[in-house]
C-alpha cells in the first residue's frame, strides 16, 4: 500500500492480451479498433504501403500532419503490406495466426481473392472473430455496391428525420454512419471473444454501415409497422415530448430545454414566470402540449427573449428542470465539469509535441481505459513487429521494403 492508504496494485486493462489485427481504413473499422485498443487491446493496423490509410488525407492537418488519424488510430502499432501480393499476403496471414480478431471493411468477396477471407483465415487460427464492416452487408442484391457513412446517412433513415419542418432533408456534419458502426462493431467483437473462449472456436462478425444508425432512431419502425406513421422533420423538436427545443435568448445566445415529465414542464414555468400556462388546457399534458407546440414554443421562446443566457440558466438549473447552454468545441474544452471529468486528454507526440484528443469515452471503476499513444507515422512499428515478432531480419525487410511489399 502507498503512503495514505492507496494502493499500488497495477491492475492489468480488461482486453490486455487480446491482439487485434486492423485492416481496416478510413472511420469505422479503425475507429472500433480504437474502442479496443483504448482497454489494452495489443492493436496492430495494416497500412498499404506508400500511400498509407486515406484517412491521412481527410480532415485538417498541421505542418502536414493529419489530425484526425492522430485521435482514430491511436494506441496502435502501424505496420505495412501490400495485401495484393502474394508476400504481403503471407506477412498478413503470419499476423492473423497470432491474432483474436481481425477487422475488415472491404468489399465483399476482395479478401476471399487474396487468400484472406474468414474460412482461410480460420484455418490457420480457428479461435479468430473477423469483424466484416461494409455498406450494406455481406450478402443481398446491393452487397456489392460501394457504400460510406455519408451514402448511409441517407437510406438508413436518419436524414429523413432531420431537418427544419417543411425544409430538405440534412446530413450530419461528422461521421454519425461510421462512428456508431465502430461502437456497435466494438460490443460485437466483445460478443465474438467471449463466445471464442466458451467453445474455443471463434465467427464473423458481418456488419453493414446502416445496422447501427437504424437500431439508434427509437421506435419509427415499429410506429409505421403499426399506425403506418411516418414522422415528419421538426427541427429540434421530437414527436413524443414538448416542450424540448432550442431557444434563443435576449443577449443573442442559446439554450436548449426539455420538459420531459409533468414535474419537470412545471418547474419550468415556473422558474421562467409562466405558471398561467400550467392551467392552460391546451398544455395541461404532454399529448395536449404536442398538439399545441408551436404556440407553446412561441410562448416560451417570449419570455426567453426578455432575459440573457445566464439569467435563464440560473433560474431553470434553481428550480430543478432540465436545461444547458449551446456549446462549440472551445466552450466543451472550457466547462468545469468536462474539465473536471477530462473529458480531453493531453498526449505527447514525436510530430507534433503536446496534442489533446478526447479521451476514453466509457470509464471502468477499476480498469480504466488509457490514451498511451497517438497515430504514429507510416511504418513506424514494421521493424518492432515484422522484424521483432515474425522474424524477417533487416536485410529481408529492406528487400521488401525496395519492392513496395512494406
Amino acid at each position: 500500500m502507498a503512503e495514505g492508504g492507496e494502493s499500488t496494485e497495477v491492475r492489468q486493462k480488461p482486453l490486455e492480451g487480446i491482439r487485434v489485427l486492423d485492416l481496416s481504413s478510413l472511420m469505422a473499422g479503425p475507429v472500433m479498433a480504437m474502442h479496443l485498443a483504448d482497454f489494452g487491446a495489443d492493436v496492430i493496423k495494416v497500412e498499404q504501403p506508400g500511400r498509407g490509410d486515406e484517412l491521412r488525407r481527410w480532415g485538417l492537418s498541421k505542418n502536414g500532419v493529419p489530425l484526425m488519424f492522430k485521435l482514430v488510430n491511436r494506441n496502435k502499432r502501424v505496420v505495412t503490406a501490400n495485401m495484393r501480393v502474394p508476400e504481403g499476403q503471407e506477412i498478413v496471414r503470419r499476423l492473423a495466426a497470432t491474432a483474436d480478431v481481425v477487422i475488415e471493411n472491404f468489399r465483399p468477396g476482395t479478401l476471399e481473392r487474396w487468400g484472406l477471407g474468414y474460412e482461410q483465415l480460420s484455418d490457420i487460427n480457428p479461435r479468430l472473430v473477423m469483424v466484416r464492416v461494409t455498406g450494406y452487408g455481406q450478402t443481398g442484391p446491393s452487397s456489392q455496391r460501394r457504400g460510406f457513412g455519408t451514402i448511409v446517412e441517407g437510406i438508413s433513415g436518419f436524414a429523413a428525420l432531420t431537418g427544419m419542418p417543411g425544409g430538405p432533408p440534412l446530413l450530419p456534419s461528422f461521421g454519425l454512419g461510421d462512428t456508431s458502426t465502430a461502437i456497435f462493431g466494438a460490443y460485437a467483437a466483445m460478443l465474438g471473444l467471449f463466445h471464442a473462449q466458451r467453445i474455443g472456436r471463434g465467427q464473423y462478425v458481418d456488419l453493414a454501415l446502416y445496422d447501427g444508425l437504424i437500431m439508434l432512431l427509437g421506435s419509427h419502425i415499429i410506429d409505421y409497422d403499426q399506425l403506418g406513421f411516418v414522422p415528419p422533420r421538426l427541427g429540434s423538436r421530437t414527436a413524443f415530448v414538448a416542450p424540448r427545443n432550442i431557444y434563443p435568448t435576449g443577449d443573442g445566445e442559446w439554450v436548449v430545454i426539455a420538459g420531459s415529465t409533468q414535474k419537470t414542464f412545471l418547474a419550468i414555468l415556473d422558474a421562467l414566470d409562466l405558471q398561467e400556462l400550467g392551467q392552460d388546457p391546451r398544455f395541461a399534458t404532454n399529448s395536449d402540449r404536442l398538439q399545441n407546440v408551436e404556440v407553446l414554443d412561441e410562448l416560451i421562446s417570449k419570455r426567453l427573449m426578455q432575459l440573457s443566457q445566464a439569467e435563464v440558466l440560473k433560474r431553470l438549473e434553481d428550480s430543478g428542470a432540465a436545461v444547458g447552454p449551446i456549446y462549440d468545441v472551445e466552450d466543451v474544452l472550457e466547462d468545469e465539469q468536462m474539465q473536471h471529468r477530462n473529458v480531453a486528454i493531453a498526449v505527447d507526440d514525436p510530430e507534433l509535441g503536446t496534442i489533446r484528443m478526447q479521451n476514453v469515452a466509457v470509464r471502468l471503476s477499476a480498469t480504466p481505459g488509457e490514451v498511451r499513444w497517438s497515430g504514429p507515422e507510416i511504418g513506424a512499428h514494421n521493424r518492432e513487429v515484422l522484424g521483432g515478432e515474425l522474424g524477417f531480419s533487416d536485410g529481408e525487410l529492406e528487400d521488401l521494403r525496395a519492392r513496395g511489399v512494406i
